[in-house]
């Protein structure tokens, strides 16, 4: 490959990269996800919990009507479990699955800032070893005071979690369906 098309390359894989990123805190770090894929985020709320799910995967809520999975980040990136506070909240996200998209809520220590990150402030993933998966890791962005981790969203899940997410908001909306209320005619 000619050095010219390397530079081409490297040039849009910046571009790419660059744009407004909702940054949230895990575990005294600081991470972030594209803006366009938060919907929302919303205050902690009722989680009811999914049988025979992982543990990171803690539950379902419904959110004007609508069951969504809801995935504890700190537990999925194994960190210590710690208890909710007033500035724990859950982003809802919409991911990319092979069925389409999908709404996900994440639940994060607290919500930081929206940043607006230049490509050429952002670097790859540095190589950790080759047992250690990053795919999940869009870049580090360098900032004046730290570095933010950027989540590609879209693959923190697994193909198989996403099923499972999909299968346990299915099968609990169902079972909503069926206890809500009947309407009697008039």
């Amino acid at each position: 490959m000619a050095a010219a098309e390397q530079m081409d390359q490297a040039v849009k894989a910046m571009a790419d990269r660059e744009g407004k990123y909702l940054t949230f805190e895990l575990a005294n770090e600081e991470y972030g996800i594209g803006i366009l894929k938060v919907k929302e985020i919303i205050g902690m709320m009722p989680v009811t919990s999914v049988p025979q799910t992982p543990e990171f995967l803690k539950g379902v809520i419904n959110l004007r009507g609508k069951v969504i999975p809801v995935v504890d980040l700190r537990l999925k990136f194994g960190m210590e479990e710690m208890d909710y506070t007033e500035r724990t909240c859950i982003i809802v996200v919409e991911i990319a699955v092979e069925a389409g998209h999908s709404v996900l809520g994440i639940v994060v220590d607290a919500v930081s800032e929206v940043l607006n990150i230049k490509g050429e402030d952002i670097e790859d993933t540095p190589s950790f070893g080759t047992s250690l998966t990053t795919d999940y890791i869009l870049g580090m962005a360098k900032t004046e005071k730290d570095v933010k981790i950027l989540l590609d969203i879209d693959r923190v899940l697994t193909g198989r979690e996403s099923e499972m997410m999909n299968a346990a908001s299915t099968r609990n909306a169902s079972v909503s369906a069926e206890q809500a209320p009947k309407q009697k005619p008039k």
